[in-house]
C-alpha cells in the first residue's frame, strides 16, 4: 500500500469499531487483507462446509458416536460463520464485524476436527489390541483433548487481541502464532505416537496373527483419517508462516493462497473424515470391550 494512497485518505477510519470507510468511499487496497474477499470462493466454501456439517450429523445420528458429530458439527459451524463473515469483507472490505467474525472462527474451527480424530485414535486401539499401545487407550484423548482446547484458547486469544489492533500487536500475532505452533507440535506427536503404534502392532501381528484379516472398509477409513490429518498440518504450517509476517506480509495479502492452504486443506479434511467416520468401523464398540480377535495377548516389546 503506498503512502499517497494513505495520504489521500488520511481523513478516513480504514479499520476497527469506529472504521467508516466503505467501497463507495475508498479501495479495498486500505483495508487489512488489501483485497475484497471472492465472492464466488467464499460462497463455495460456506455451502461446501454447511453441507460436511450436515452429512456429519445425520452419520453421527446414526451412528451414535456423539464426541465425534460434536466436534464435526462445531468446526463446521464456525468454518460457515467464518466464511460468512469473509462474504462481509466482500460487501465492505472495512467491516470491523465481518473481520472478527473470519479472523477468529476460520482460525481455530479445526481444531475441532482434531479433536474428533485424537479421541478416534483410543478406538482404533482397543479395536486392533491396546497391548501393542504404549500407553491405555484412555491417555490418548486425556492428553491430547485438553492440548487441543489449550491451542483452541490460545489462537481465539490471539484472534480477539489482533481484533483490537491494526495487525499492530506484537502480543496479539505471537499468541496466535503460539496457538498454532502448539497444534502443529501436539499433531506431529500425535503422528509420532499413531506411528508407533502401527509398527508395534504389525511386529506383533508377526508373532501373534489376527483370526480374521482387516476389513477392506478399516483400511480405507485409516487411509482417509491420515489425509485428513495430514491436510490440518499443512495448513496449520501455511497460518504460521503468514502470522509471522504480521498484517503486513506478503502472505496475508494473496487470497490465492489462502484459498488454497487455508480453505481447501480443511475442507477436503472435513469430507475426508466423512469416509473415516468412526461410526460404521466401530459400531457397538464400548472403549473397554475386550479385543476378540486376538489369540493372545502379547508385547510386542517383550
Amino acid at each position: 500500500m503506498s503512502n499517497n494512497l494513505e495520504a489521500d485518505y488520511s481523513n478516513y477510519v480504514v479499520y476497527g469499531p469506529d472504521a467508516n470507510c466503505t467501497l463507495a468511499l475508498c479501495p479495498p487496497e486500505l483495508s487489512v487483507y488489501q483485497y475484497r474477499p471472492s465472492l464466488a470462493a467464499n460462497v463455495c466454501f460456506l455451502l461446501f462446509f454447511a453441507i460436511a456439517g450436515l452429512i456429519h450429523l445425520v452419520i453421527g445420528l446414526k451412528w451414535r458416536s456423539w464426541f465425534f458429530v460434536v466436534c464435526m458439527s462445531c468446526g463446521c459451524i464456525c468454518e460457515i460463520v467464518g466464511y460468512g463473515g469473509r462474504l462481509w469483507l466482500w460487501q465492505n472490505p472495512f467491516s470491523f464485524q465481518g473481520f472478527l467474525m473470519q479472523i477468529i472462527c476460520i482460525t481455530f474451527a479445526p481444531t475441532w476436527f482434531t479433536a474428533a480424530i485424537y479421541i478416534t485414535l483410543s478406538k482404533i486401539i482397543v479395536y486392533l489390541g491396546p497391548q501393542y499401545a504404549r500407553f491405555p487407550p484412555k491417555f490418548y484423548y486425556w492428553f491430547f483433548i485438553p492440548c487441543d482446547v489449550l491451542s483452541l484458547v490460545l489462537q481465539a486469544v490471539g484472534g480477539a487481541l489482533s481484533s483490537v489492533s491494526e495487525g499492530g500487536s506484537n502480543a496479539a500475532v505471537n499468541v496466535s502464532i503460539a496457538g498454532l505452533s502448539f497444534q502443529v507440535v501436539v499433531i506431529v506427536v500425535f503422528i509420532a505416537l499413531t506411528g508407533e503404534y502401527v509398527w508395534r502392532y504389525r511386529k506383533g501381528q508377526r508373532l501373534t496373527p489376527r483370526t480374521t484379516p482387516l476389513s477392506k472398509g478399516f483400511k480405507i477409513f485409516s487411509y482417509f483419517m491420515a489425509i485428513s490429518i495430514t491436510f490440518i498440518l499443512i495448513r496449520c504450517c501455511y497460518r504460521i508462516d503468514e502470522l509471522s509476517e504480521g498484517y503486513g506480509g506478503d502472505l496475508i495479502h494473496n487470497e490465492g493462497l489462502f484459498i488454497a492452504l487455508e480453505g481447501v486443506m480443511v475442507l477436503v479434511a472435513a469430507y475426508t473424515l466423512i469416509i473415516a467416520h468412526p461410526g460404521p468401523v466401530f459400531a457397538g464398540l464400548d472403549e473397554d470391550q475386550k479385543v476378540q480377535d486376538i489369540q493372545t495377548p502379547h508385547d510386542p516389546e517383550k
